[in-house]
């Protein structure tokens, strides 16, 4: 679907935006390990750089994409750099295709990465793969100084000890037989070509830092025993030479000069270990700001059914990307402008790492449709100069929609210009091609659902009183729809406002409008009753309002065999005199069926 710039729309959608805070001086990272106040570093007095740092195994997510725009909104509120690295040391878990459909939908969404300075041989985006060498180099410095070790342990002993310490009930730490092996007979063997990987010796307990998020995390232990020895010594360099993440993860943060590090709070057990290894290189750490994870409403982790699809879908579905970068924002962010609906230069204005929520976030999809709603009206404002462009090609995409939804329906009702008048009567509603067929689904069928939510809802409000009142006003209806061609009437607005006036008084009309609504839309929202009335044309609201059904599906029957009424009668407290409240449970079962009967006769 075609659609103008983000930065045009920004023009159209009004914004009250906070200015700019100030910049506070920065803090040195030795203060920074033992402040407790977020306040101190949350803001730069220079650009920040940050990074977005995938593996090739999938394609963006909700989670990654969020983790990808604040990373990225950081950077550009400071006038930093923000810079795309492909973590692809797995080479078992990179998936064909994936990172140029990842390349492609960062695009769209409006995302650009930087080039930053060379590393490694390579321009961004930066690859892993290609800077094996470097990571190599690195692990020999900790080799040198004493950090990490050499482990010659077969998989098969390596299996054997993680089976027997799970035996005891014991997590599967390694017992650092190799550590003990003579740093020149360790190399020796290297150089030999016995199969080797490269661990990290880590201390007793790992040195304190500060989270921007969730403030001073104070030392941990790192060396458990429970009757045996155990070390947590993760792998740096596998046998094929590659890195594992922790190494390359450090090693190309502090390369590419990464000030910041925005990320899921599900990577926080591993800042420890790269806190340590930046001791152990001597370098300062960048500021780590942990993110909560994304939940569904019922507070489990989202899953394809509550909406954890991959991005490239809302994309299918036709979201535009500036709604859909608003909605991931605010997931996690205390926004503290005036307004929700922030297109991406004005995220990046109002965007300050301070303002990052603790915990976890529940995803509200339903202010998704909002924010789509909001920047759809921009769009089709008639202040924007692509208005029509961007109308033509919503058009488009309902047409598509609509071939697929209801193949067989007839070219008139399928018609370019058809859609384009139900659009421009009911744009207030549009969110996406699919969602606004669904919802107009009566405007392209012969007959509306009866069936639906939205009909039930309808019934639901109607007593047996209600349902005779109605079947008359219907029959008057048809009377002077019938009577309007013998007068020569236009059937037009006019026409419509007068038939109503002309029958029933101001407060009676309302009902009117809900009878309408239900027999002619099967109760959905959309367009004012007279533009439904007007797209049906008069033959088919006669016919509409002579094949209305009143109770649902007639005859069904529940699991103990009581035919199913959707209709009620009212609740209202029995007066003493009351016949009916005096009635037994038999009578008031005779009334009812006596009432139905007479509806029936009407």
């Amino acid at each position: 679907m075609m659609h103008p710039h983000g930065i045009s729309l920004a023009r159209h959608v009004v914004l009250r935006q906070r200015p700019t805070a100030r910049f506070v001086p920065w803090v040195c990272a030795s203060c920074r390990l033992y402040s407790t106040r977020r306040g101190k570093v949350s803001e730069l007095d220079r650009p920040a750089r940050t990074r977005f740092a995938p593996s090739p195994t999938g394609f963006l997510h909700l989670g990654s994409l969020r983790t990808a725009l604040f990373n990225y909104l950081l950077a550009k509120r400071t006038g930093g750099q923000f810079v795309l690295r492909i973590e692809d040391t797995d080479q078992k878990r990179t998936v064909e295709g994936a990172e140029e459909a990842l390349f492609d939908i960062l695009r769209w969404t409006g995302l650009q990465w930087d080039e930053g300075p060379e590393v490694g041989g390579s321009l961004g985006p930066y690859r892993q793969s290609e800077r094996s060498h470097i990571h190599q180099e690195h692990a020999q410095q900790l080799l040198e100084t004493g950090h990490a070790y050499r482990c010659f342990c077969s998989i098969d002993r390596l299996r054997a000890l993680a089976e027997r310490r799970r035996a005891l009930g014991l997590t599967s730490e390694y017992d650092r037989t190799c550590a003990s092996i003579p740093p020149e007979d360790a190399a020796a063997r290297a150089a030999n070509g016995e199969s080797h990987v490269i661990r990290l010796r880590v201390p007793d307990s790992y040195p304190a830092y500060f989270d921007v998020v969730y403030g001073h995390i104070k030392q941990q232990q790192t060396t458990i025993r429970h009757g045996e020895p155990a070390f947590e010594d993760p792998v740096l360099i596998k046998q094929d030479g590659l890195p594992t993440y922790h190494l390359a993860n450090v090693v190309d943060d502090h390369l590419m000069d990464i000030t910041h590090v925005i990320r899921g709070i599900e990577w926080m057990p591993s800042t420890p270990k790269h806190v340590f290894m930046y001791d152990a290189f001597g370098w300062t750490p960048p500021t780590f700001c942990h993110v909560g994870l994304l939940q569904g409403d019922n507070g489990q982790k989202l899953s394809k059914r509550t909406g954890g699809v991959p991005v490239s879908e809302y994309r299918r579905l036709g979201y535009l990307p500036e709604a859909l970068l608003n909605f991931v924002a605010l997931l996690g962010w205390n926004n503290r402008s005036q307004s929700d609906i922030l297109p991406l230069e004005a995220l990046a204005q109002n965007f300050h790492i301070k303002d990052l929520t603790k915990g976890n976030t529940k995803v509200n999809f339903g202010k998704l449709e909002y924010l789509q709603k909001a920047y759809v009206a921009g769009y089709a404002s008639d202040a924007n100069p692509q208005a029509e462009e961007f109308l033509t090609s919503v058009t488009a995409a309902i047409q598509t929609a609509l071939n697929v939804t209801f193949p067989e329906l007839p070219e008139l009702v399928k018609s370019t210009e058809y859609i384009r008048t139900i659009l421009d009567a009911d744009i207030k509603n549009y969110v996406t091609p699919l969602k606004f067929v669904e919802q107009h689904d009566y405007l392209f069928q012969p007959t509306p659902n009866f069936d639906s939510p939205e009909a039930a809802g309808y019934r639901s409000k109607m007593s047996a009183e209600d349902v005779i009142r109605g079947k008359e006003d219907v029959v008057t209806l048809i009377k002077v729809l019938q009577a309007r061609r013998k007068r020569d009437i236009p059937f037009d607005d006019e026409f419509i406002d007068s038939m109503l006036a002309e029958n029933w008084d101001k407060e009676a009309q309302k009902d009117i409008q809900r009878i309408l609504r239900y027999a002619l839309a099967g109760g959905r929202s959309g367009p004012g009753i007279h533009m439904i009335m007007l797209l049906l044309g008069e033959e088919q609201c006669i016919q509409r309002l002579q094949e209305v059904r009143w109770y649902g599906k007639r005859g069904q029957v529940d699991d103990k065999g009581r035919v199913i009424m959707t209709w009620k009668e009212r609740e209202e407290a029995p007066d003493e005199d009351d016949e009916d409240a005096q009635l037994t449970a038999a009578q008031k079962e005779a009334k009812i069926e006596e009432l139905i009967r007479k509806s029936h006769e009407a």
